[in-house]
């Protein structure tokens, strides 16, 4: 649940206090617990301007613990992003239930900082599933907002701190909890909530479609209960329709390409990109953006048993391409590539994949931005800036045709892999390209940031719900 929003022209009466002040060189004037701060900034050989890169906090004589941070707004987007929760981590390590907020400066720089905080505030304040006997945390209840700022964004703010939240919330469960199965029950309430259509595709109605590239994956599971699932969201005053498809592997063991277990722990978060998925169409909905939106997961395991598919297996692909199998630890391309037919079948105007892909991915960028592959160039420099404007920050790779040498097969139309494993996510986007059909408009988004230890941007939780904020930047044309 997140934390109540509330407003307050007046000072602060309450236990948790974030002040927000503008860069400057000199002490600011008139700020709030002023004489406390100087001491503090005095004892620690601080000058002022040094709070634009590390918050102090203390307690003041009421008993109040206050937190003081400065934004410099010479800075982007994620270096804001992380001061202001770094200055809220402070005053969350106490599990309040009530944070007040006090912004400084002219009404630019108040609007800024109201939305940072309070956005920080609501995806931090929130608490994830966990499963101990005895849980003691405490979520956030109310944020106090002081000081003149224009209320409208809010309610948009709040919708995507809502998907960002789900997005997390669905990645942490265990894989034992959240099965194929499980989620698609899950998927099932989440649509009758939003008044989203809802419609299946099982493992029976795939085999009838020739979906065998999803197939060949979810065939090895000790349980028939994967499949591709499509919810649609549309708005009276669309003009375009946007498809969101993501990759939803519950649980990946690498198959009989065994992963080893330091590779296989986390594994159950292989499903990010659905949630991602699920995220913006959540905090769309909820936007209520001029949109008509297709939302397509590819759900199932990557399992070891008696049917599970092998190397040099040649399946065939909904579209009738013919697959050699490389390697089964790279199943994300086979059930996305059906996935990505189905879904480029309906003609989208711009269709958006998510997915944790390859690990030459995060060995590329580590776990601070994620990739972005395309077939527009126009799109990829959208989809860069809307990462520099989000937080959530992209790095363009390319999609030349030539890396498709590398996936020649001389038994079937193409390779699912390489078996060098050089440039995996350039090799995995170029086998995608192969199912988008009718050339639509389409990005491809490698999760390497799904993951950060110690938290990235404004989400403090190593499971950042990256790529939520993006897509929504990216659906409302920022």
């Amino acid at each position: 649940m997140l934390a109540q929003l509330t407003y307050s022209q007046t000072q602060h009466a309450g236990d948790h206090l974030l002040v927000l002040l503008p860069k400057t060189k000199t002490f600011p004037k008139d700020v709030t617990h002023g004489a406390l701060l100087a001491a503090v900034l005095k004892r620690r050989d601080m000058k002022a301007d040094a709070l634009a890169k590390s918050p102090v906090a203390a307690n003041a004589a009421d008993g109040t613990l206050v937190a003081w941070a400065m934004l410099d707004f010479d800075q982007d987007t994620f270096v804001l992003q992380t001061q202001v929760r770094k200055a809220l981590q402070l005053l969350l390590e106490e599990q309040p239930k009530v944070i007040a907020i006090a912004v400084n400066g002219d009404a630019a720089q108040r609007q800024h900082m109201a939305e940072l905080a309070v956005y920080g505030a609501w995806v931090n304040g929130a608490l994830l599933p966990v499963r101990k006997k005895k849980d003691e945390r405490k979520s956030l209840q109310k944020i106090l907002l002081i000081g003149e700022v224009d209320k409208k964004p809010f309610d948009a703010l709040r919708a995507q701190a809502a998907g960002n939240l789900l997005c997390r919330e669905l990645t942490v469960l265990p894989p034992n909890e959240l099965t194929p199965g499980a989620y698609r029950q899950r998927v099932k309430k989440l649509a009758t909530e939003n008044k989203w259509q809802h419609e299946e595709f099982d493992m029976k109605a795939l085999h009838k479609l020739g979906a065998g590239a999803f197939i060949a994956v979810a065939q090895g599971s000790y349980s028939d209960d994967a499949a591709i699932v499509h919810l649609s969201c549309r708005h009276p005053k669309a003009k375009q329709t946007v498809a969101l498809v993501g990759k939803g592997i519950c649980f990946d063991t690498g198959g009989h390409n065994l992963k080893p277990s330091r590779s296989m722990y986390n594994m159950h978060t292989d499903m990010n990109g659905s949630a991602v998925a699920l995220g913006i169409l959540l905090a769309a909905t909820q936007q209520k953006l001029p949109l008509n939106i297709d939302c397509w997961l590819a759900i199932a395991q990557n399992h070891i048993g008696p049917h599970a598919f092998k190397q040099n297996d040649i399946v065939t692909a909904l579209n009738g391409t013919t697959i050699e199998i490389v390697h089964t630890d790279a199943e994300g391309r086979m059930v996305l590539a059906d996935t990505l037919t189905l879904a480029s079948r309906a003609k989208p105007d711009l269709m958006l994949d998510f997915a944790t892909l390859t690990g030459s991915m995060k060995s590329a960028l580590g776990h601070r931005y994620a990739g972005v592959l395309g077939n527009r160039a126009g799109l990829l420099q959208r989809a860069v800036e809307a990462g520099r404007q989000t937080g959530e920050r992209l790095c363009a790779f390319p999609l030349d045709e030539d890396y498709e040498t590398e996936l020649e097969s001389k038994v079937a139309d193409i390779k699912q892999c390489s078996p060098d494993g050089e440039a995996d996510h350039i090799l995995a986007t170029r086998f995608l390209l192969r199912f988008v059909e009718h050339d639509t408009p389409w990005l491809h988004v490698d999760l390497s940031a799904c993951r950060c230890p110690g938290g990235l941007g404004s989400v403090g939780t190593e499971v950042t719900g990256f790529g939520v904020g993006w897509g929504l930047a990216m659906l409302a044309g920022r």
